[in-house]
């Protein structure tokens, strides 16, 4: 059985999105990310039949890989 060497990083991002996307874009060495106190916030207006400007749609930052 071969078995690889996982590297894993942790950090506590503070309710930070700008520390969140940072992370995300730097440690590309890392097989695994754990990020604590993402920041629940809106994403973009999604359409709606109750508010012309649209309803937000709410949630953490997202990222490609």
């Amino acid at each position: 059985m071969i078995t690889k060497n996982l590297k894993i990083f942790s950090q506590n991002v503070c309710n930070n999105s700008l520390n969140v996307n940072t992370l995300l874009e730097t440690l590309v060495h890392f097989d695994i990310i754990l990020i604590q106190e993402l920041l629940w916030s809106e994403i973009h207006k999604i359409p709606s039949t109750s508010y012309c400007e649209g309803e937000p749609l709410m949630g953490t930052s997202h990222h490609p890989n």
